[in-house]
């Protein structure tokens, strides 16, 4: 794959004619000559971990109803699909939207199937891509800016709204969370504000040392470390509302088990008297359910740090610049760039209203961690804050294109970047412009299959078979054209 795409623009001097070797893996299982190819968008992991898309997941479902071939394409900068053997400043150049989706195409228009006769490179074959989140925004920008290469595409979850601070992250869980435990929340981390706004250090350490984590001297890492079970900016080591799915074989309990705890109205003596300790600070009002919430994360989160200074970065301390300036290659480093420089969405506390994290986690806590990641090189250099136009220039949330899909879910905490954003106008759907919501659906929900269609909750079925009819009649259209129309 050529690294640069974009040998005329500037953006990229001084620019390379060098390749490099991205990966890509494929299932001709259901394939029959003339059948579609589907290019699932392996976004911001390695390939291996999109396999179960092929396997049980849409993909599968995909290609069995329309004999079609389906292939991960890993991204660049991720998995084993690195230009450079490290990821510099000057060397991440090239990580861009533009970039990416310049290879989807590039790949459509040479892929090579070992084993499958014939020449199955688009535009000569319906190439129709699919993707989730941030692959679900590369999905639509591809087939936005290549529609006369690729066919179509599914947007699932699509994150195609670039916005600087997202307190939207947290609106599903407000809204949709155990209302008792999330009331207990809320609660705590208002009164933890206070302490925080009215500068009671004395208080605030109290706090910290009820949790455990007196020794976290920064007062976001704090902050940050105890809204992990939530969903910290960028950062959580337990499963949270947006790894929750429909199928128990995929979804986790941790969430839930976390509220649980939460709303323990069994607690032990020594746990509820906790709710006491910092009374004298709030006019003698007790923090409801703090001991709860305390013994959660000294009992499930501390145990992760065992033998390890927890004000370190090997911890849950944020503060060294140098752990974060290691230009060693990695999924979490290539997808901090790309945040960085032009997807923003970091997670903050909304600025009024209730708050599920403390109100000290804004735009500068993430863009600190960008700053210090990514120190200028001798040809790049990242901008102050991200450059939402390299992302928004595609449409955002008005973003169309013939035979483009877009199916999110509306319990999704990524939802208000989709196309069905509660901040964007209303959705009608036609064939040519199909769109979907799940109702009580989470993150691309739709990309997990468990190979019995007839066996999926009735809400996940529908949507299924709602993607299987929109592919047949992109399919039948082109099949009476024999192509592009």
């Amino acid at each position: 794959m050529p690294i640069d795409h974009f040998p005329e623009s500037p953006r990229y001097a001084p620019h390379t004619n060098a390749t490099f070797k991205q990966r890509y893996f494929f299932d001709s299982s259901y394939y029959k000559p003339g059948g579609p190819v589907f290019l699932y968008i392996g976004g911001e992991t390695s390939a291996e971990s999109r396999f179960s898309n092929l396997k049980t997941g849409i993909i599968q479902i995909l290609m069995q109803a329309t004999n079609g071939l389906g292939v991960i394409l890993e991204n660049r900068y991720y998995g084993k699909s690195y230009p450079f053997n490290t990821s510099t400043t000057d060397e991440l150049a090239y990580m861009t939207t533009e970039q990416t989706i310049a290879d989807n195409a590039y790949f459509a228009q040479h892929a090579v199937f070992p084993g499958v006769e014939g020449d199955l490179t688009a535009p000569g074959t319906p190439w129709i891509l699919y993707g989730g989140s941030l692959a679900g925004a590369q999905t639509a920008f591809s087939v936005k800016t290549y529609g006369d290469i690729l066919y179509g595409g599914i947007a699932s979850s699509g994150t195609i709204q670039a916005v600087l601070g997202y307190p939207q992250w947290y609106d599903p869980i407000q809204k949709f969370g155990p209302s008792d435990c999330i009331a207990s929340i809320n609660s705590i981390i208002d009164k933890m504000d206070f302490l925080i706004a009215s500068k009671n250090e004395e208080a605030v350490q109290k706090l910290k040392a009820i949790f455990g984590l007196e020794a976290l001297s920064d007062n976001r890492d704090f902050a940050m470390t105890i809204a992990f079970p939530l969903g910290g900016p960028m950062n959580y080591p337990t499963n949270t509302w947006q790894e929750l799915n429909w199928y128990s074989g995929y979804t986790t309990d941790d969430f839930f088990n976390f509220c649980s705890n939460v709303t323990n109205i069994f607690a032990p003596e020594n746990v509820t008297s906790v709710d006491y300790i910092l009374a004298e600070y709030t006019n003698g009002e007790p923090w409801t359910n703090l001991g709860n919430y305390a013994n959660y994360v000294k009992n499930t989160l501390l145990p992760l740090c065992d033998g390890v200074d927890i004000d370190s970065t090997a911890c849950f301390g944020t503060q060294n610049a140098t752990y974060w300036a290691d230009p060693t290659n990695s999924g979490g480093r290539s997808y901090l760039y790309s945040t960085c420089t032009e997807q923003g969405a970091y997670q903050v506390a909304p600025e009024y209203g209730p708050s599920l994290v403390s109100r000290v986690l804004q735009v500068d806590y993430t863009q600190q961690w960008c700053n210090w990641a990514f120190p200028p090189g001798k040809y790049n250099s990242i901008p102050p804050t991200p450059d939402l136009d390299r992302y928004n220039k595609y449409g955002g949330v008005n973003l169309r294109a013939d035979r483009l899909a877009f199916i999110d879910g509306d319990s999704d905490v990524w939802l208000d970047l989709c196309y069905h954003s509660n901040l964007a106008p209303p959705r009608h759907s036609s064939d040519l412009h199909p769109e979907y919501l799940i109702a009580g659906g989470g993150h691309h929900w739709d990309s997990y299959g468990i190979l019995d269609l007839s066996a999926e909750p009735q809400y996940i079925q529908q949507a299924h078979l709602w993607e299987i009819r929109t592919v047949q009649k992109w399919l039948k259209s082109w099949n009476s054209t024999k192509g592009f129309r």
